[in-house]
């Protein structure tokens, strides 16, 4: 079934968006993520929009069934500025490794473990880049740092080297 979107009004948007940040606060992301996308429809580049979307799409991570909307990357590459872009990926593979985590299946350490240095890795890009005054990248790296420092379920995979079978 198909139904026609209405629109909002361009006057709407900054209340849209407020609306939406609650919506995130009250732990209901497919609202929020509802509403950017309604705001995106109108103003497809408001910045304000696509950081509250991204925030949306990654509190899904850890849930059975996320909604089928927009994949996190594409999101953070309409981000217009290079530092955002650099400490939004890194949310992203915090996050996915925070979810990671939780599920408790085989190896989901060792993934974990890789998507928090892969974090790590684009929070220190975005240390490079952030304006004066924002260490927000530093209190990532710091928080990935601790979690990887204070669980032993992450750590590296290690790969077993064996002596190569012969075949006769």
């Amino acid at each position: 079934m198909t139904f026609e979107l209405k629109t909002l009004h361009a006057d709407a948007l900054p209340r849209a968006l407020e609306k939406a940040e609650r919506y995130r606060l009250l732990n209901e992301p497919g609202e929020a993520e509802s509403i950017c996308l309604d705001v995106l429809a109108v103003d497809r580049d408001n910045q304000a929009a696509l950081v509250t979307l991204l925030l949306a799409i990654t509190d899904q991570f850890d849930v059975a069934h996320p909604s089928p909307g927009p994949d996190a990357h594409e999101v953070i590459a309409r981000m217009r500025d290079p530092y955002a872009r650099a400490y939004y990926t890194g949310i992203v593979y915090e996050r996915r490794a925070k979810a990671q985590l939780h599920q408790h299946t085989p190896a989901s350490g060792p993934r974990a473990y890789g998507a928090l240095r892969e974090a790590m890795l684009w929070f220190e890009k975005a240390e490079q880049l952030r304006p004066a005054g924002n260490d927000d990248a530093l209190l990532r790296w710091n928080a990935c740092a601790r979690l990887l420092m204070n669980n032993p379920r992450l750590a590296p995979v290690i790969e077993e080297r064996g002596e190569p079978l012969l075949l006769e």
